[in-house]
């Protein structure tokens, strides 16, 4: 099975390194020295591995024949695939490939339906979800335990129980009994208002 697991990004000094976006769990396994990696565009590849390192959060690497900014320039966009057994599994325990998650149905704990995965993104600090709502919106949601509370591969699906906000119907919510509550409030004050005027007349 051939998997995605970075976007080449704009190159960075003069000595041909470039930034990538990463798309896998593991990449000191997909991205380390010495790997081979197909591309899309195909005509862009193969492209070996040379160095890697992460400069100020983000993963640097260069590849072999590619030696100055020029080259590094030329790669830009390019996705790299690698090569990967369907079978193959995380070492850790609740850890899990991208073309697992992929396509799973996202659901509230409460059964309500949020949509489907299309896409995680690896950021520095933590993995996102990008779901796919049924009306086509996107909805970003960040795979940690306190909001992701099961990954059902069998069931296809990912069970989560999000903050208020997190969803947007759940926001509209809050935002709905919020108003129900600020009404209250002015419809008890202006009880309480024409109790006085009532007083002091």
């Amino acid at each position: 099975m051939q998997l995605v697991v970075a976007r080449i990004g704009r190159a960075h000094g003069i000595k041909g390194e470039v930034t990538v976006e990463v798309r896998t769990d593991e990449p000191e396994l997909r991205l380390g020295p010495g790997a081979v990696l197909a591309t899309d565009p195909a005509a862009a590849g193969p492209l070996t591995i040379a160095t890697g390192r992460v400069h100020s959060g983000r993963l640097l690497l260069r590849f072999e024949g590619v030696a100055d900014r020029t080259g590094a320039e030329a790669l830009r966009n390019i996705l790299l695939i690698a090569d990967v057994d369907p079978e193959e599994m995380p070492e850790g325990e609740d850890e899990y490939y991208d073309h697992q998650l992929m396509d799973l149905d996202v659901v509230t704990a409460d059964g309500e339906e949020v949509g489907r995965i299309t896409e995680i993104s690896h950021l520095p600090s933590q993995d996102l979800f990008i779901v796919e709502r049924p009306d086509g919106s996107e909805v970003l949601i960040p795979f940690v335990e306190e909001i992701v509370a099961e990954i059902d591969l069998e069931q296809q699906r990912a069970v989560i129980t999000p903050p208020p906000g997190l969803i947007d119907d759940r926001a509209e919510v809050a935002s709905s009994r919020d108003a129900e509550a600020e009404e209250s409030a002015e419809t008890a004050e202006t009880a309480e208002d024409e109790d006085e005027g009532e007083g002091e007349a």
